[in-house]
């Protein structure tokens, strides 16, 4: 049962939780500056190198079905320690790999691991908050998680330029270790013995049959993932968008990124500050509105503006800022809809959040990353697909 905590203790769960789920985007955008050195090397074409965020994120979806139940069964702690430690073995081999079929599922690998602590870290945050409280925690942690796509890309860039592409993944296997040792020594099992459910596959179909069946649930979570994949159109097409698009080098990625954090900044400082105050209604009204006008700028920007960091990102940035304020929102719904079972919740709305993801990446932005005008374009799409299952799920009966 959520409980009321002090502000100290708030704080410390959210930096345990934020450090987890911070392993994903730098998994993806750390190694982006050694793009083309990679394909040279390992003689990959461009499709093959996107193909490699497409294989860790189809990795990452997949096993988003498990690590959530896992969790509900043996304990959150455990299920962490577990996910860390295969992270930071797959990652020492992805430094020696050698041809490009090799890092292809060596990043699958990579995201079957990272998947946990994103997964059962939205489940720690429901096990031990409620209310204006989770909603706090969950936009504090996405605040400082927004850190890390500005920072991974840009220390990405300099390991590069010292030591090679190879050190971009022995930091990766040192990230993990760090962040293994963390868990190990300061998270306390927030999931009692008796609260736990049963691993029986019987138990699992059946839950997880309830989850495809229920409305609500599938609405909330496929609306979050077509709105954040309007965002991550932009994040996968990166290395396009930097080297041909905007003429730009390999450790100018941080000027692409920090624009888009900032949105994210703004967005997670809002949803906090107006947690308890907003209605869910009114909060996810203004996300959308603020999504719907920075996906018509786009477009417009694209037809009329030449390309630059400015006009091309600035649209994107405000689409951030309404993305980051819904998503703490959308995810509380969904984590909601299965009070006994949010880790298995979490497994699910991850699931079909990273699925899609897996999509954009390897077949949506081969498809857009050609001109600014399709990625554009394919913004709009998104979000009108998220609000179109918005729209029609609040009137489904079981969202009255």
């Amino acid at each position: 049962m959520a409980n009321t905590h002090s502000q100290r203790f708030m704080l410390w769960i959210t930096l345990i939780v934020a450090m987890l789920a911070m392993l994903a985007p730098f998994s993806i955008d750390t190694y982006m500056p050694s793009f083309p050195v990679i394909a040279d090397e390992l003689s990959a074409t461009s499709l093959q190198m996107q193909q490699t965020m497409s294989f860790y994120m189809a990795g990452f979806a997949i096993m988003n079905l498990f690590y959530g139940s896992l969790s509900d069964a043996y304990g959150r702690r455990s299920v962490i320690l577990f996910a860390l430690f295969g992270y930071a073995l797959v990652s020492v081999a992805c430094a020696q790999v050698q041809d490009i079929e090799t890092l292809l599922w060596l990043r699958a690998g990579q995201g079957i691991f990272a998947a946990g602590g994103v997964v059962v870290g939205r489940a720690i945050v429901r096990d031990l908050f409620a209310g204006a409280q989770a909603q706090k925690v969950m936009s504090a942690g996405m605040f400082w998680f927004a850190l890390a796509p500005a920072f991974a890309p840009v220390i990405g860039g300099w390991l590069h330029t010292l030591f090679g592409w190879r050190s971009v993944f022995w930091f990766l296997v040192c990230l993990s270790l760090f962040l293994f040792v963390l868990v190990l020594f300061k998270l306390k099992e927030p999931l009692p013995v008796e609260q736990r459910t049963s691993m029986h596959p019987v138990y699992l179909l059946r839950m997880y049959g309830q989850a495809t069946r229920l409305v609500r649930f599938l609405f909330i979570c496929f609306s979050s993932a077509f709105f954040f994949g309007g965002f991550f159109l932009y994040i996968t097409s990166a290395p396009r968008m930097v080297y041909e698009h905007l003429a730009l080098g390999v450790n100018d990625f941080g000027y692409l990124f920090a624009m888009l954090v900032i949105g994210i900044m703004i967005g997670s400082r809002l949803s906090a500050h107006v947690a308890g105050t907003w209605s869910q209604r009114q909060l996810i009204f203004v996300g959308f509105l603020l999504m719907a006008l920075a996906s018509l700028l786009n477009l417009l920007q694209a037809l009329w503006l030449a390309a630059d960091i400015i006009t091309t990102i600035l649209p994107v940035t405000l689409y951030a800022t309404g993305m980051a304020l819904l998503l703490p929102t959308f995810t509380i719904l969904a984590l909601d809809c299965f009070p006994n079972n949010r880790g298995l919740a979490s497994s699910m709305m991850g699931f079909i959040q990273m699925g899609t993801n897996a999509v954009v990446a390897g077949v949506i932005t081969p498809l857009l990353y050609h001109s600014i005008f399709a990625l554009s374009l394919g913004m709009v799409c998104f979000a009108l697909l998220s609000l179109f299952l918005y729209r029609i799920g609040i009137h489904s009966a079981d969202l009255a």
